[in-house]
């Protein structure tokens, strides 16, 4: 008896091999096999187009509420700026909303000292004694008219830094942080690499123009704007950095309480607009005026980054562009959310064992988007975000648990037709489908022939 069981078995693993040798299109969810798998087939097809409904009205509710109010009008970005180079960026998400010469590696003058000011803060102690070298005592002006071989506090030193620019100071800080002055560059440049700027290279700790032979003292309104937008929302120290660069006046003494010393805060801006949060302006004869700052107001942060806004006598340049690209994104930039359920798919697949034991039917395979939270972006109003699946899951057992099998993609998509990819979810299997094996078939032509010789 157990020869026949075992020949009939034979016989049933063959014909399910020739079934799943025909099997057409598994991978991407079409099984053709007539009888055995129609009705499968139909009921996966139905799941996949009810979630892909789903998404689509999502996204049509998205479009729906861009159109409302007249947002289909061409909206104008800023024209006929005075800065070589600029940038207007999203800081949460260090998306760039708008650039001129954005990529342009320019002089960026004593902007450079927000770079300073937070490596100086991730690095040290700011109540660490600072003694003043030869070298920083001679930068040129601005300077805080330090002495070679007095003391001062650290702390002391990044709000003479910050508020006055003093460029001395900048040196002395530099080469306590860093051992010197290479030294403290190398760690800029690196802290630059690690917030993927592309076009920075450093130099000084002050911004003073500078070449070595490899490049020039600068960076991009891009890097400088994402530089800042790391200062002010992500580093461990931001809460000190902003504490420093909105501080209206400050006074201190070197520890030997011999000098006396008062800074003022010289970033105007930050009384010309309401929310106006952080910044650092700049100079020098290669730069011209220079301006990085930042604004936040309804929950939402921008950052302007401006290089070459003008030269003398025209300082005042750089805040008419400040103001007009602040405006320009306090305007036509709100925040959206695609709050779409999670993807939910199910898989026929061949070859596998069925939760009840019958080789004519198709075990399903359970798919899942990862968790995660509702995407929200900072969006103008003729954009939207949209959503695509790429699945890509065998169409045969076995298949595990927990597999990742194919992703969701969220493209941004712009005014002009492109797209940008902002977040990619995965999809994994949430069972897993054992593969039939010659047992498998053995037990069912046994429970058959128990059942038939009850009757």
């Amino acid at each position: 008896m157990a020869a026949v069981f075992l020949c009939a078995g034979v016989a049933l693993a063959a014909n399910d091999a020739r079934v799943c040798g025909r099997e057409s299109s598994a991978a991407a969810g079409t099984l053709t096999e007539a009888g055995m798998d129609g009705a499968c087939a139909w009921s996966q097809a139905n799941r996949r187009a009810e979630n892909l409904q789903k998404r689509k009205d999502s996204e049509r509710v998205m479009r729906e509420k861009n159109d409302a109010d007249g947002v289909s009008e061409e909206i104008r970005e800023p024209d006929q700026l005075y800065a070589l180079s600029a940038c207007l960026m999203d800081a949460d998400s260090g998306r760039v909303l708008f650039e001129k010469e954005g990529e342009v590696h320019r002089a960026n003058a004593s902007t450079t000292k927000i770079m300073t000011l937070i490596v100086t803060l991730e690095r040290a102690d700011l109540d660490e004694k600072v003694t003043v070298s030869e070298r920083a005592a001679r930068q040129p002006d601005v300077q805080l008219n330090i002495n070679t071989g007095e003391e001062y506090r650290l702390g002391d030193l990044c709000y003479s830094l910050m508020l006055e620019s003093h460029n001395d100071s900048a040196v002395a800080i530099a080469e306590h942080v860093g051992g010197s002055v290479e030294g403290f560059a190398k760690l800029m440049n690196e802290k630059a690499q690690e917030l993927g700027c592309t076009q920075t290279y450093f130099i000084t700790p002050n911004g003073l123009d500078e070449s070595d032979g490899t490049n020039f003292h600068g960076t991009s309104a891009v890097d400088l704007a994402r530089i800042m937008s790391y200062c002010i929302m992500r580093s461990p120290k931001s809460g000190q950095f902003l504490e420093i660069t909105r501080t209206p006046d400050y006074s201190f003494s070197d520890l030997s309480g011999r000098r006396s010393f008062s800074c003022n805060n010289h970033n105007a801006f930050l009384h010309m607009m309401d929310g106006a949060l952080s910044g650092k302006t700049g100079f020098t004869g290669d730069a011209g005026y220079c301006y990085v700052g930042a604004l936040t107001r309804d929950d939402r942060t921008f950052v302007v980054a401006l290089l070459g806004c003008g030269w003398p006598n025209n300082k005042t340049y750089k805040w008419k562009d400040c103001k007009k690209l602040f405006t320009y994104g306090l305007e036509n930039y709100e925040y959206q959310t695609l709050s779409q359920p999670l993807g939910h798919w199910e898989y026929a697949l061949f070859g596998g064992k069925s939760e009840s034991g019958d080789p004519y039917e198709l075990p399903v395979v359970q798919l899942a988007e990862e968790n995660h939270d509702p995407l929200r972006l900072l969006l103008r109003s003729d954009e939207q975000l949209v959503s695509e699946e790429a699945l890509d899951i065998a169409g045969q057992a076995p298949v595990a648990a927990g597999e990742e099998s194919g992703s969701v993609s969220y493209y941004l998509q712009k005014a002009d037709g492109d797209r940008e990819l902002v977040y990619r979810a995965g999809i994994y299997t949430a069972n897993g489908v054992e593969k039939k094996d010659m047992a498998f078939y053995v037990r069912f032509l046994f429970r058959k022939f128990f059942v038939l010789s009850c009757l």
